[in-house]
């Protein structure tokens, strides 16, 4: 595998090396990245298989055929290959440890930092592993983890997996009936859960919750306890962490992960839809490895050097293990990348915020990589944190974001703060990169970074390779420079061959495929889709490519917002009006009548001891006309105490829209599933009042 230049000679980045890679091994050359990306999507084949070779993916038997069936869905990959996500991190162990580079460098709320060592790492993952091969787990079995974002969670992902056993976790901030919602549809054997959390100066015991777990879901037979606040012992019907992790015979030497079929899955993920139950997402060993190792060393320019005494990559992406970018932070070790993990409130407490919580653990660990939700950067910038008061931030050479579209605004706040940080410093460094990326937990990135394209505020750099991703309008053709729906014409290793428990495949085809179907929509050369091409992906979400091939995602294309004609995503108001200092946080919903005016709410949290008053109504009035239009004035404001999100930080516009528009709360959203329900009983109320004037 090519690795990244130490800090001398001078660092290079992942994509030049894979360039020159290609024209070295392939004999192919380019004379930019859209003609790259271009190759990439019309020679699918050509291209996965140097990622195959580049990125040193190994298997016992050989692939007989790259990609069986060009279609979608039902595309089969690497037909023959044997893989193991865990075989692939345990490749890393003695040259990663030579190196003198940490696995896992973790740290909480109460300040216990720990450092897992590479072999320390393997010995825990054979340690559980037997453990779980003794109480009867075979391959295809699902093991439900209910554990936070600390070490013993990616110990417990890589047992589960090196035994071809079928991972699915639920952070413990989700409530019982959320977590049920989820494990009843796998029928899991194992449950591997946490006794409590500490998150936002409280500790939260979960003891209650993991009885109430296992007596729900009778497909049980063992459950392993972490004792992470300790006190309460482990209930004599539940094997305790602590005692499994006692072995060191020669059998845990001995251990080595099973291989298993290139599509064997790997682990199950949810993504909620407003109504029914979650979707369970099934995704495999080979599809995760490979799109996972190709778009996280190129695209997000995160890998690693096994010289001794060189600069070696600190990967830190911080997130819930109910988000996929834990999955996605996971994915460092891969490629022998330390993570660098935290557990609990970026934020600080209620009582006592403070948003320099995880910049300082960055500085005092060396993070090369900072990743984070849009949110969080865009509140570190609320709060006046000033970046260059923090010693050794330097080490910091890019940021990454998602789950939310990044304003301009906040993007250009952190580079002006990481200027002053390399100032201070002492060092000479271009700004700071910024990797923005979109997707999904349904099949990966879409559109995010390459580090030696331009910056442009608010836009990602381009569309990740591989990926033959579009935006499409109403007639299914492909455009540039509008707004349309983000489709993917081609399959992708990673796409999710089925739903868990879907036998006809019925919620998978209408999740992704029922506004594309087979034959309708056009090949970006022209000409209408075959029907044996399959159907084409869509995602939901607005995307507008630019003509210089940059991307930018406008929101759902499901919460869009159509005044008078004009279609235009969520977030472009939400840059406009959270850019006021007085506005914290905002939400917009348009609502469409048949026969009737449509009618559109703006809902605002303002900084305490602030009021909405007309004064301010003008000044957010203002504000939207000069940034979009006067056709997007909100027809009333109101000032909320918070705006309803779900567990990993999304704004539930699609919800509220649905409940205004007169369906009652239950069926469009499901409390357990949302970071703060307190927040609804005002937009109940509220919806109650309005539809009574209607």
């Amino acid at each position: 595998m090519n690795t990244s230049a130490s800090a001398s000679p001078p660092f290079v980045p992942q994509m030049r090396l894979y360039q020159q890679w290609l024209a070295e091994h392939r004999q192919l050359q380019f004379d930019d990245y859209p003609s790259m990306w271009h190759w990439s999507v019309t020679h699918l084949e050509d291209f996965w298989q140097s990622a195959w070779d580049y990125l040193g993916l190994q298997s016992p038997t050989p692939h007989s055929v790259v990609l069986e069936r060009n279609v979608m869905p039902g595309a089969r990959w690497f037909v023959g290959a044997q893989v193991n996500y865990a075989q692939q991190v345990m490749r890393h162990v003695d040259a990663a440890h030579a190196a003198g580079m940490a696995a896992i460098i973790s740290n909480n709320e109460r300040g216990e930092r720990r450092e897992m060592s590479w072999p320390e790492l393997k010995r825990q993952v054979a340690a559980l592993a037997l453990h779980l091969q003794a109480q009867g787990v075979q391959p295809g079995d699902r093991v439900a983890a209910y554990l936070p974002n600390i070490a013993q969670t990616m110990v417990a992902f890589l047992a589960v997996t090196s035994i071809g056993g079928i991972w699915s976790v639920c952070a413990p901030d989700m409530g019982t009936n959320a977590v049920l919602d989820r494990f009843k549809q796998i029928s899991p054997k194992v449950l591997i859960a946490i006794d409590g959390v500490t998150y936002g100066g409280k500790d939260l015991e979960r003891h209650s919750v993991v009885s109430e777990l296992r007596a729900a879901l009778p497909s049980i037979t063992h459950v392993v306890v972490y004792r992470n606040l300790g006190g309460v012992p482990v209930p004599d019907h539940c094997t305790d962490w602590g005692d499994i992790m006692q072995r060191n015979d020669a059998a845990t030497q001995a251990f080595e992960p099973l291989w298993m079929p290139f599509n064997h899955p790997l682990w199950i993920v949810y993504s909620s839809g407003t109504t029914g139950l979650p979707k369970p997402l099934v995704h495999d060993h080979g599809g995760t490895m490979l799109n996972g190792m190709a778009h996280k060393n190129l695209h997000y320019d995160v890998a690693c050097s096994y010289e001794p005494n060189s600069w070696g990559e600190k990967f830190l992406w911080y997130s819930s293990t109910g988000w996929v970018m834990w999955n996605a932070q996971l994915s460092g070790l891969l490629s022998g990348t330390t993570c660098v993990i935290y557990d609990g409130n970026p934020g600080g407490s209620k009582d006592k915020p403070d948003w320099g919580v995880l910049w300082r653990y960055a500085a005092q660990e060396g993070v090369t990589f900072f990743g984070g939700g849009a949110a969080y950067f865009a509140n570190c910038m609320k709060a006046g944190i000033d970046l260059a008061a923090i010693d050794g931030l330097h080490t910091v050479r890019a940021l990454g974001t998602t789950g939310s579209p990044l304003s301009a605004e906040v993007q250009q706040w952190g580079t002006t703060q990481f200027q002053q940080v390399y100032a201070k410093a002492g060092v000479s460094k271009p700004d700071i990169w910024w990797c923005n990326i979109s997707g999904g937990t349904d099949a990966g990135a879409y559109v995010g970074g390459h580090r030696e394209l331009p910056m442009v505020a608010g836009e990602m750099q381009c569309r990740l390779l591989g990926v033959s991703v579009e935006a499409w309008n109403e007639q299914g053709q492909p455009v540039i420079d509008e707004v349309g729906e983000l489709v993917v014409t081609q399959p992708l290793p990673c796409m999710p061959p089925f739903f868990w428990g879907d036998t006809e495949n019925q919620r998978y085809l209408g999740s992704y495929f029922d506004t594309y179907p087979p034959g309708v929509g056009r090949h970006p050369g022209g000409g209408n889709l075959p029907a044996e091409a399959g159907a084409v992906w869509r995602h939901g979400d607005w995307l507008k490519i630019t003509p210089e091939g940059r991307a930018i995602i406008y929101g759902r294309s499901d919460a869009t917002i159509n005044r008078h004609g004009l279609r235009m995503g969520t977030s472009e108001l939400y840059s406009a009006v959270e850019a006021l200092p007085e506005v914290l946080d905002s939400m917009v919903v348009d609502l469409e009548y048949l026969g009737k005016d449509s009618y559109m709410p703006l809902f605002v949290v303002l900084r305490e001891g602030l009021t909405l008053d007309d004064a301010l109504r003008q000044r957010l009035s203002g504000a939207i006309r000069t940034a979009l239009s006067p056709r997007f004035v909100p027809d009333e404001m109101f000032q909320v105490a918070e705006i309803p999100r779900t567990l990993s930080g999304k704004k539930q516009e699609l919800p509220i829209k649905k409940l205004m528009l007169g369906q009652p709360l239950e069926k469009v959203l499901n409390k357990d599933a949302m970071a703060n329900p307190g927040c609804l009983d005002w937009y109940v109320a509220m919806a109650k009042r309005h539809l009574a004037r209607v």
